[in-house]
């Protein structure tokens, strides 16, 4: 599976092609396949997002969960305070960057 990150242009914060728009919530990302680059490019150029990419993830049961170490800790937030994570009610939430 394939999805979409990059920066929300007027907050900066972290975000996910939802299929329509941009989602703070990495489990709202939708695969993208062979469009990745496409929609990268046309939503960078509307400047809704900066800096999107492409990036390898799976969906189970759990949610989506990002490949790679980085974009896992980008979809969870900060990890020196998981109070302020997007899983902060989550007890398992900092096995799930790992």
């Amino acid at each position: 599976m394939k999805i979409l990150t990059g920066n929300d242009l007027k907050t900066g914060a972290v975000v996910w092609w939802d299929g329509t728009g941009w989602s703070l919530h990495v489990n709202d990302a939708v695969d993208t396949g062979e469009r990745a680059d496409e929609i990268a490019a046309s939503e960078e150029s509307a400047r809704r997002v900066n800096a999107p990419y492409a990036l390898e993830a799976t969906r189970d049961e759990n949610g989506v969960r990002p490949a790679h170490i980085k974009d896992r800790v980008r979809a969870l937030g900060p990890t020196v305070r998981p109070d302020l994570t997007l899983k902060p009610k989550d007890p398992e939430a900092m096995d799930w960057v790992i």
